[in-house]
């Protein structure tokens, strides 16, 4: 039983790490393949990673490549592993991008990717067709592994809340 939800927790801080990495890297991908120099880089999960661009020819370009780079290596790699833990840290990856461009449109933070990709052009319609599909689909996949882990299993009996029954 505590096997069980140690994994959960240790699964649930590996997939905030690996969020945080991969959708920052996202970003300096993104910037370097559209031409911008980075000047300062912060990649350490228990702060808000984020990086800096000086120049910048395509924000967009930069600003896209997290949340879609973020959601779509870590799907490819639990893809390639296909081990249930990997598919777990995918759909948190994904739900998690989702939710953060939701979030920090709600929030209008202009230090958060979404009202920065506003201010840069970026249509409303596409980063609400991203977190939908992103909540959406991260949201059933991670539901599905929660479920997968946080089940008893065979031979396990349940627990039963509040003690013993009389």
């Amino acid at each position: 039983m505590r096997n069980r939800y140690a994994k959960f927790g240790l699964l649930l801080v590996a997939s905030w790490c690996v969020m945080t990495f991969t959708h920052e890297m996202g970003h300096v991908v993104g910037g370097w393949a559209s031409g911008g120099t980075l000047r300062e880089a912060h990649l350490a999960p228990w702060e808000l990673p984020y990086s800096t661009f000086e120049p910048d020819p395509r924000p967009l370009v930069t600003l896209w490549c997290g949340p879609v780079l973020g959601a779509l290596v870590p799907l490819a790699l639990a893809a390639v592993v296909r081990r249930h833990g990997a598919w777990f840290i995918a759909y948190f990856c994904l739900l998690a991008n989702g939710s953060y461009l939701a979030i920090a449109w709600a929030t209008g933070d202009n230090l958060l990717d979404t009202p920065k990709l506003l201010a840069h052009g970026a249509h409303p319609a596409t980063i609400v067709t991203y977190c939908l599909l992103a909540i959406g689909v991260g949201y059933v996949g991670f539901r599905r592994q929660c479920i997968r882990i946080l089940s008893p299993s065979r031979g396990e009996a349940p627990e039963q809340c509040g003690g013993n029954k009389a």
